[in-house]
Order: structure tokens, then sequence, then C-alpha cells
């Protein structure tokens, strides 16, 4: 596949990230994509994250791969997936760009029916997600929601948090009862964090926002607490949640289940999205990857790129689609897991995080 390096997008734990301009016209191949590039000795997670795309390629709700290739570029030889680009940015970014940080129910209804789509597909395939979360939902033209980022996802069973060399995958704000006692991490792990997701799209910040790790460790694992229901969420989205908050996994609905629930049986996406106002409490929140990451990027909105004859290179109008965050010393950033302070959840940056082994 013939393509152009254009824009920097962001870059994170597996990875940067740019826009791609192919040179080939191609009914298969979009003119305009998003590459994931990282050096070849450290390009595992994203040769897995391809292999994992390429099965999941015929769901709609899941971002599209359209191809990967090698290439020297100064002096470092790179690993490159060629990915669907998704230029409305993150759902994480249009509840923040709302006026109240709060999304209608109506829209939230049929977001979640299509995250439940794609969630039923990808653990058909016996896969876990293991990263759901506002960030890595991503937003179409048509205003249609696609699950991205599969860095974390794993076969299901494949591996337990207990084991030798153990690894908790994904965010600690979306993180089920059973990852917190360190038990297996399978599909209803996905579910419960489905239901953050809904109480995000619906309040504007996480449940979880307050409190810092080791406690909310002991309240998710230890006391059994539940993320607290929206006031201004009906009835039947509160039961929705119910089914999703369950703290016994085996008890917990599958996505197959939750698609046939009252809050989302009816929706179908119909490319018009309205937007109402509701009172605003708090601003969308970002969580870190897992324990110990520490934040390096954003990405915001993407606005459409354009074409510079002068450089004859593609670019983005707007030169802020990655955000630096302010550099914290590692020492101070662990001194907050340790002590009495409380974790700063909604520093800018935490779209995605380098990850330590």
């Amino acid at each position: 596949m013939d393509w152009v390096r254009g824009e920097k997008l962001g870059n994170g734990s597996f990875g940067t990230v740019n826009l791609a301009v192919s040179r080939s016209q191609s009914s298969q191949i979009p003119q305009l994509m998003a590459v994931k590039s990282c050096g070849v000795s450290v390009s595992d997670s994203l040769m897995n994250e391809k292999l994992i795309l390429d099965e999941l390629k015929d769901c709609p709700e899941i971002i599209r791969c359209f191809g990967e290739n090698f290439t020297d570029e100064n002096g470092e030889k790179l690993y490159n997936v060629l990915l669907e680009y998704a230029s409305g940015g993150s759902l994480a970014d249009k509840v923040k760009n709302c006026p109240d940080n709060r999304l209608p129910e109506s829209e939230v209804r049929r977001y979640t029916k299509a995250l439940l789509k794609g969630l039923n597909y990808i653990h058909k395939f016996g896969y876990v997600h293991c990263d759901i979360k506002l960030q890595n939902i991503l937003m179409c033209p048509d205003g249609g929601v696609k699950i991205a980022d599969f860095g974390l996802a794993k076969r299901v069973g494949r591996e337990k948090v207990g084991d030798s060399g153990c690894e908790l995958r994904g965010t600690p704000l979306y993180m089920s009862p059973e990852m917190a006692t360190g038990n297996e991490q399978g599909p209803p792990a996905d579910i419960w964090a489905l239901g953050c997701v809904v109480v995000e799209m619906v309040s504007g910040a996480s449940p979880w926002r307050r409190f810092g790790l080791a406690e909310l460790l002991m309240r998710i694992g230890v006391h059994g607490e539940k993320p607290e229901m929206p006031s201004n969420l009906t009835l039947e989205g509160k039961d929705f949640l119910g089914k999703c908050f369950t703290s016994d996994p085996s008890k917990r609905w599958t996505a197959e289940m939750l698609l046939n629930h009252p809050f989302v049986d009816d929706q179908e996406f119909d490319g018009t999205v309205t937007s109402k106002g509701r009172h605003h409490e708090d601003h969308a929140s970002t969580s870190p990857r897992c324990p110990f990451d520490f934040p390096d990027w954003t990405i915001t909105s993407l606005p459409s790129p354009e074409y510079s004859s002068k450089s004859s290179s593609w670019f983005l109008e707007e030169a802020n689609s990655t955000t630096g965050s302010k550099s914290i010393p590692p020492a101070e950033r662990l001194q907050g897991l340790v002590s009495d302070r409380l974790p700063h959840w909604d520093w800018s940056g935490l779209d995605d995080w380098l990850t330590v082994r």
C-alpha cells in the first residue's frame, strides 16, 4: 500500500498516531486514514491489535484496519498499522464539548446500543477489549460511534491477573469487582466498564472521580460498592445500569442480553443527533490505563486535514491536536498513589499512557 505520513495526531503507550494519505485510487482504501506506528523492536502489542482487528473487520461498530507495512524513517525501522480515520474525535471529546457536559438520554441510548453491538461481536469472537472508556470510542462523520484501541485486548481465559508476571489491563475508574480482587478479566468486565461509560455520558463525570486508587480498590473489591445511579436517568436507564453493575460476573447481563433491554432495544442510529440543555456539575473525566501509567498527551476533536502545495504535505488547520501535559517528576506521581492525597483524575492528557512493566 502506497501512502504518505501526514500531521501527527497523538502518541501513546503503543506508538504514535499520524494522519495518512493514500497515494492510490481504490474503492477499498479511503484517501485519508490514521496510521499507528512504533519501532519494530516494541511492536508486539500493535501487531496483536492488528490481528484482532482483522478478525473483527466485518463489524460496523468497530474501527476498521486497512493493512500493515514496515518503513525506514529517520534511521529507524517502523511497524505501521493503517486504520479508519475518525474525524469527529472521541466520545470523551463530544461529552466534554457539550454546553453542560452531558448528553441527552436519546443520544446515550443510541450510542449505548451501538457499543453493545460492537461488544457482542468482540465477545462472540472470544476476545475481551479490556479498556472500554469514552476515550476509546470514536465519532464518525455521520455521528455514529465505533470502538477503537485494541492494544490491551486479549483472548478470553488466556491470562489471569493473579498469574506470575500479572498484568492488570484497563483503567482504574472503569474497574469491575473481579478485577479489583485479582480474578479473571473476561467479557463481564467490559460490560461493567460500559455501565461506567453510560454514567459518564449522562452525568458528565466518572462516578469514582473523588477517590484515590487504594480507596477505589477497597470500595469496589472489598466493600462491593457500585457506581451511583445518575438522578436524571429514567427508570429504564437505571434498570439497565443495574444489569451492568451486578457484582457477580456470572450473573451480570451479557452484551447480547442487554441488546434486548428496553433502554436500547428500539434505538437505531438515523444520522440525526439532537442536543438539549441540562444542569452542569462536572467535566467529563479522563483517567489512566492502569495503576502505574503516567500521562503524556491528549487528543482533542480533530478538524479536517488540508493539503499544502508549498510544502507538498497534508496538515491540520489547527495546530492544537495534541497538548502537552504538565511535567511532574515520577517520584511525585508515585507519591500520589501511596499518600493520603487524591490523584487528579481530571488531568488533561490522560487519553493514553506510558505502560511500565
